[in-house]
Parts: C-alpha cells; structure tokens; sequence
C-alpha cells in the first residue's frame, strides 16, 4: 500500500488522506472524563459513540465510558429531542452519575437539533446536571471538540460570588494523564494552589482494583468547576486546546488568563515555573533547579548524537509546536512540523520557532495529512519521525526510526502514564529521541565499526 504514495506533489483542497487529527467529538468525550462523576453523552448514532470510546479506549488502554442517543432512522428524519429526553432519565437513574456532559455528532448537527431548548425541557434530578457542547465532526478536530467543551463546563456552571478562593485555574491542554500529574506535581512544589480542568489522571490511568468503578476517583469535582469563577488567574497550556476555556471564564468571570505554550522542554517549562512563581511569590526551590540542570547535562551528554540531525514531527498542534521547541533546543533541524488542526496560528507560531532557532528550509503546515508528510520526505528525507501510532507506516516505507509521542499511540503500552512536558518529561523525551537514533546506528553501522561503547 505505501508504494503507491506518490513524489510528485500537487495541491489538494477537497480531498485529506491520512489526516493527522480525528472529529471533535473525540476531544469532547476525553474533556468529560476529565470530571468526577461524569458521563459523557453522545448524542447521535450508536456507532459514532463507540468510534469514540473504541479511539480512546485503545489509546489510553483504559475503557472510556459513555452513553450514547442511539439514533435510528425516525430521528434521523424528525430529529434526536425524545432520544435525549429519554437517555437523559435512564442515565440519571440506572448510572447516577453527578452530571451528563453532552455533544454533539455530524448527524445531530446537520438535523439542527436545539440542544439548549432539548435540555431545558428535561426533568434533571435536584442537584444533578447536564451541560452540552456543540462537536460537528466535519469541522475542527479533536482539539477543538476539547476545547469547546472545556468552555460548556465553564459556561454551565462556574459563577463568581463576592470572595476569590486564591486558587489558580490551570487548563492543561489535551495532554495524557501522566502530563496532568507533571503539571500538578510542579504547581504543588511551588505552592500555588489551584483547581485543574479537566483532569483525567486518576480517570484514565486508574488503578486495578479488582472491582469495577462505573466513575474512578480522579476528576475535577463539578464543585470545583463552580468555583473556577473566584480564581486569582487561569494558565492555559496550549493556545489551540485551552485558550478558549480561558476566555469564557474571563467573559463569564472576570479571571485574568495567560496562555503559555505547552511546557514541553526546558524554556517552555522554565516559563510555567516562573508564572507560577509570580502567582505564589515564592522563589524557584532547588528540586526544580535539580531537575533542570539533569536536563541540560542529559542534552549536553548526547549532543554528538541529536546535532544537525533532521525529523519530521505530526500530530497535536500545541504538542507538536511544544515538541518541535524541545527538538530545536537538541541542536535538531525541525524539516517538516505539521498538524491536521485548523489554524494559522499554527504555521505562523512554528515559523517563529524556526527563525528564533536560526532555522532555514523548514516547513509547517496546518490542516495537513500524512499522505502530504510522506511525499515530503519521500523528496528529502529525514533522519526521525515523531508522532502518533499512524506514521509507522511512512517509518516503515522510508525506514526511518520512530519516536511514538503525542495522540494517538494505539500500538504500544505505558505512555500515557510518561509525561512529556516539565524537565522529567524532557528526560525521558531525549531518551526515547537518542535511543531511537542510537539503535539505527548499531543495525546500520559495519561490522568493523560496531563498538560496545559509541
């Protein structure tokens, strides 16, 4: 099949192959996890839920959760209100959970469903909720669907009183939970107090027990999210995933917000360390400067074998420009950067990484696919691929090692408990890079240079 990927390149407007992103309403259902005693919803046909769950469930290795309106044809032609009505009352009553977090499908969205008046006329339980996000899978991606919904939590129910609680709001962008854990662990250590939305450890990383837990223990308490509006400030990691949370609770609350781009590398995470120092007032303590100095050593330590080498780097647009920072603080060529997000901010952001670094020949792209990354390196190679599972086809074709980082990695194990951003997950970044390299240089090198010690 990958011998038919062409050299030639030609312009492409109607048509994506491979497209590095999936439909919103994947980024919304892994937003709604990241809530206590949540239920994500989906309302439409019963095979676009369990596309859903089946997406997340093989990333994280963990079974997301989730109710579904099960359309058929009658609402398909009248539309999905009675659908919702009903699902609405059996999941209140068969699987009590705190809140359903609803979104949309591309059937519901082409019908025109009123998801606000739909769920104005449903009998919720005292003390219970429901909040709605609008997903239209043919526009977007995943990131969007995560961020529209980020937004419906705020929107719903955040609220501000006369008192502000001194916590910081962090929105961490679509990242693992083990990323989530990173960034709480360093808010704690520079003692910031806040409240993260949404916030999947515990959710999809939970423990095996040996009994099953319709709702983990993890995820951001619905009371917390009410109490967003009394924060001191929101840091939103990533403009494509979080600013839009940042600007709700603003408009509906009044919170001052900064946008940092994804803490992933050593200046990137040196700027969430600092914004949080100015939040508490309190200096950087030595753990984190440990940390950060291990970091440079480590990128001091393998330099002979990252420098001047070239990688191609897809997926996620906050993780990918975060990435491509961190490659560049390696001493590597970021040739190819792309996402299969919306955006021009996106070219526009790795274009200035590009010139910060002194980087010339480079390309980034928004609302690309892989097909396009393929001809691309099929006209000038690369020495690495970093991204999700579905480029191990274009490593295999071009035999090119493969570093898996970011979302989807659907075909190995672990990772979503490893975090990628703060120093720890620059460590482990810069080992999976050099490894990757490391191993092709023994498998490739003769017989008579292969060495115990490189």
């Amino acid at each position: 099949m990958l011998d038919y990927t062409k050299k030639e390149l030609y312009d492409r407007t109607a048509l994506r192959v491979n497209p590095a992103k999936t439909c919103q309403p994947v980024g919304a259902m892994y937003a709604a996890l990241g809530v206590h005693e949540c239920l994500p919803h989906s309302h439409g046909s019963q095979g676009c839920c369990a596309f859903h769950r089946m997406y997340l469930t093989r990333h994280f290795k963990d079974p997301a959760m989730a109710a579904s309106s099960s359309f058929t044809e009658g609402a398909s032609v009248f539309g999905g209100g009675s659908n919702l009505k009903t699902a609405a009352k059996n999941i209140f009553d068969i699987y009590k959970p705190k809140i359903i977090a609803v979104h949309t499908t591309c059937l519901s969205e082409t019908i025109g469903d009123d998801l606000n008046a739909i769920i104005q006329g449903i009998d919720i339980p005292e003390g219970k909720y429901i909040v709605h996000t609008n997903t239209p899978s043919y526009k977007g991606s995943h990131i969007t669907g995560f961020s529209n919904m980020v937004g419906s939590f705020i929107s719903y129910l955040s609220k501000k009183s006369d008192k502000k609680n001194g916590k910081t709001a962090i929105i961490p962008g679509f990242v693992n939970p083990g990323d989530m854990r990173e960034l709480k662990r360093i808010a704690e250590i520079m003692k910031v107090p806040y409240t993260m939305l949404p916030d999947t450890s515990g959710v999809m990383d939970s423990p095996m027990t040996g009994k099953f837990e319709m709702f983990p223990k993890g995820g951001t308490t619905v009371e917390e999210i009410i109490e967003l509006g009394d924060c001191i400030e929101t840091l939103a990691m990533g403009k494509f995933a979080s600013e839009w949370g940042a600007q709700t609770l603003k408009k509906k609350c009044g919170v001052p917000y900064e946008v940092l781009p994804m803490p992933i590398g050593i200046a990137e995470t040196d700027n969430y360390i600092m914004a949080l120092s100015s939040i508490s007032k309190t200096e950087v303590p030595y753990e984190l400067e440990e940390e950060r100095g291990q970091l440079v050593d480590i990128l001091i330590d393998i330099h002979p074998y990252t420098y001047n080498k070239k990688a191609a780097i897809y997926g996620d647009p906050d993780t990918v420009l975060g990435l491509t920072e961190f490659l560049l603080e390696m001493g590597m060529i970021p040739k190819y950067v792309l996402t299969g997000t919306p955006g021009d901010a996106f070219k526009d952001e790795a274009e200035k990484l590009f010139e910060k670094y002194g980087m010339k020949d480079c390309t980034a792209k928004a609302s690309g696919d892989l097909y396009e990354l393929h001809q691309w390196i099929k006209n000038e190679g690369v020495d690495l691929l970093v991204g999700g599972t579905h480029g191990k086809f274009i490593a295999r074709a071009e035999d090119i090692p493969f570093v898996r980082a970011g979302f989807p990695i659907i075909d190995r194990y672990v990772h979503s408990y490893m975090p990628l951003v703060g120093y720890k997950g620059g460590m482990r970044l810069a080992e999976l890079i050099t490894n990757a390299l490391m191993d092709r240089q023994d498998r490739d090198c003769a017989e008579e240079d292969f060495e115990m010690v490189m």
